[in-house]
């Protein structure tokens, strides 16, 4: 947990607070809003729960940080928290929470699938936490696991070992030096099951895929993830590793698909009807062209 002796001097007074180990990678903001932010390089605590509701967010965002930067100064119960993940988002689809330093505090999914479907599928790596690990074992274990690019790919192999899980990477993205066993090369995509399909969307790096489950929850890793303050969808090109004329013409691609959701690794979520969806896509690849 936290060091009260590195509490940054931004956080407001009282109970909770981020340390200077935070790396800003904005999970906490994203979880427990009403209690975290972004105050520039890093986050900080802007309002002290005050409910039983704000303090279980707040627990959560402890145990979903990946640097342990968050602390508290008063009595809880962290199980508050761990046992809250995975945390149900829609339908079978989890948040893993403890999310991983080595992807930068990436988020990864869960689907939870009975075998005859093809079994649970993780949506690249959280952190290998026992408390997680048991939890993923009582819900069925993890038959697959979807690594969207190179920079998300975090306890793969930890899971690979507890599970047996079956790992599709893309080529590009170095999959062969990782031992993954489906490896993806080209970009044309590849439907992986009848629910389950590959897109690959160079851009951010070489080797780069987002996933489309039911043609209703979109995958997204680095790609594509929801702006608060822009209203709709967006990219990041101080990000885009490897192209970013390759990551429009990525996204271009995307307006081919129906879906509801964006699940991103970094950045909000975001649910809305298909056409909405589709609408903010195209006002995303327009605002892409300008940058």
């Amino acid at each position: 947990m936290a060091n009260l002796q590195q509490r940054l001097p931004e956080n407001a007074p009282g109970d909770f607070f981020v340390d200077s180990t935070c790396i800003d990678c904005d999970t906490c903001s994203q979880l427990a809003p009403s209690v975290f932010r972004d105050h520039g390089d890093q986050c900080s605590v802007h309002h002290q729960p005050e409910t039983a509701a704000e303090t279980k967010l707040a627990l959560m965002a402890l145990v979903a940080c990946p640097t342990g930067s968050i602390g508290f100064t008063q009595r809880h119960d962290p199980h508050v928290g761990i046992n809250a993940f995975p945390m149900h988002i829609s339908e079978n689809v989890y948040f893993c929470g403890f999310t991983s330093e080595a992807s930068f505090g990436g988020w990864s999914y869960l689907i939870v699938r009975p075998e005859n479907e093809g079994g649970n599928v993780l949506i690249d790596s959280p952190r290998f936490a026992s408390q997680l690990v048991r939890q993923i074992a009582s819900m069925g274990g993890a038959a697959r696991m979807l690594l969207t690019h190179q920079d998300d790919i975090a306890a793969h192999d930890s899971f690979r070992k507890k599970f047996g899980t079956l790992r599709t990477m893309h080529k590009d993205d170095g999959a062969i030096r990782l031992g993954v066993e489906n490896i993806i090369d080209g970009h044309a995509p590849v439907q992986l099951d009848t629910d389950l399909l590959a897109i690959p969307t160079p851009g951010h790096t070489r080797g780069h895929m987002v996933f489309l489950y039911r043609q209703k929850f979109l995958f997204t890793g680095d790609h594509l993830a929801w702006s608060p303050a822009r209203e709709t969808l967006t990219a990041f090109r101080s990000v885009a590793w490897y192209s970013w004329p390759e990551q429009i013409r990525s996204m271009e691609k995307l307006l081919a698909y129906d879906f509801q959701w964006v699940l991103p690794g970094h950045g909000d979520m975001h649910q809305d009807s298909e056409a909405n969806m589709r609408k903010h896509l195209e006002r995303c690849v327009a605002w892409m062209k300008t940058r």
